[in-house]
């Protein structure tokens, strides 16, 4: 039934762009798809009609729906039903309001994934973010990995836009296969959009609530400007910044907008959102996910953050997935990590997080400040007696581990949840 319903979408899909005509962006990558694609979306938003994937629609069903602007109501036929007729309607009838512009994340998962995508759309711009490990397992080598998320640059044509992060070396050699006009952005001097004298503005107050986010140059050919994240932190963020600018020049965007529309950049749900822990604590929620590349970025932000004396750094680290044979390895590498960053306590979550657990040892951290639980509410329930006023506690895991759960045991407005945590719909919330 999924291949029938998946055929028919890739056909319905395909029948209005045909009819529309929208310039279509597509976003891919191992870290901070979605984080791009909301930047891209707000510098965008401004002047054009813009629609962009919702949730984690980023496969062989989501692109689709996010073409006919639906949801998927999953075993419901009748459900399914409904979008068909709003595809229909959709050729059928000509939609004034349709948009122009459409940013579409397109995940890789396994060998042809992208080859599937790139058959339901043309994109026309196309934006690599970084090539790390995630979905390593898929794939007989990162090499592999890389070059199926380079399929969709190298789709681009001419006349189009090929985005690449410079800083990630795996992503600035796919930049070469395409045969689009090219851009670079990152934090090297040799990118073609640049940032620099990055800054985090904590608010230092007698707690660590009131962080205020991320300042930084933007800079491209001789201008710069500055650019202010309102509430948002770690390089990840920058990075979303900079790739939406890169986007927004391709359109003819000048600095001074970009800087300006970027102000109203909110940081998706579980990616370094901060939220009101209990005991007046600070959570930086990073828990829609986890690679090694991006672990390392939130525990960075973790060790920068001042605190008042005698607060402590708590990092609660849930497994990092599909890794395949760099599992065991990377996760010790992060656990050393975590004592380089100075954390007070390490809470780990999962059969895997236990090689942080052992790496944070190996690197000198002590036995007492290191707890293992073999599921995400344990760990919240344990943090609730732990945590004390003040405390700093970053969250993250991948999205197996449902590390979000942590989050809600410990926030302070738990009747906020669904306006500000991840996974938080009916059929997420019945594997609770």
């Amino acid at each position: 039934m999924q291949k029938l319903i998946q055929l028919k979408l890739k056909i319905l899909a395909k029948i209005i762009l045909a009819k529309y005509k929208p310039k279509i962006i597509g976003v891919t990558g191992s870290v901070g798809k979605t984080s791009v694609r909301e930047a891209i979306y707000t510098v965008l938003k401004v002047k054009y009609n813009v629609r962009r994937s919702i949730k984690n629609y980023n496969n062989e069903l989501g692109v689709p729906l996010t073409i006919i602007n639906a949801t998927a109501p999953g075993k419901n036929i009748l459900g399914w039903l409904v979008v068909f007729y709003r595809a229909l309607k959709l050729i059928i009838f000509k939609d004034q309001n349709y948009p122009k512009i459409l940013v579409l994340e397109m995940g890789v998962d396994k060998p042809g994934d992208m080859d599937y995508l790139n058959s339901i759309v043309d994109c026309q711009v196309g934006v690599l973010t970084m090539v790390g490990t995630v979905h390593a397992e898929y794939f007989k080598s990162r090499e592999h990995l890389r070059q199926e998320k380079a399929k969709l640059l190298k789709a681009i044509p001419k006349s189009g836009w090929a985005i690449a992060n410079y800083d990630n070396i795996a992503s600035k050699e796919s930049l070469k296969e395409s045969p689009a006009k090219k851009l670079t952005y990152g934090l090297e001097e040799q990118a073609d959009i640049r940032a620099d004298k990055i800054s985090y503005d904590f608010k230092k107050t007698k707690d660590t609530k009131g962080l205020a986010g991320v300042k930084f140059r933007l800079s491209y050919l001789e201008s710069s400007v500055e650019v202010t994240l309102p509430g948002v932190f770690g390089p990840g963020v920058v990075y979303s910044a900079l790739a939406a600018a890169a986007v927004g020049i391709s359109q003819g965007e000048t600095l001074g907008e970009i800087a300006l529309a970027l102000r109203l950049y909110e940081s998706p749900k579980g990616r370094m959102k901060v939220i009101d822990g209990i005991k007046h604590t600070t959570i930086l929620d990073d828990s829609y996910n986890a690679e090694p590349k991006s672990m390392r970025a939130a525990l960075g932000v973790l060790k920068r953050i001042p605190l008042i004396p005698g607060a402590r750094r708590f990092a609660v680290l849930g497994d990092m997935l599909e890794l395949g044979k760099y599992s065991e390895s990377m996760h010790r590498d992060i656990g050393k990590y975590v004592f380089k960053c100075e954390v007070d306590k390490l809470i780990v979550v999962g059969e895997r997080a236990r090689d942080i657990a052992r790496g944070a040892k190996e690197a000198g951290m002590l036995s007492d400040n290191i707890f293992n639980f073999a599921y995400s509410d344990q760990a919240g329930h344990f943090l609730q007696d732990r945590i004390k006023e003040s405390d700093l506690i970053l969250v993250k895991g991948s999205q197996g581990v449902r590390m979000e759960k942590i989050v809600l045991e410990i926030m302070a407005d738990p009747l906020k949840a669904k306006e500000l945590l991840v996974r938080q719909d009916k059929s997420w919330l019945r594997d609770n």
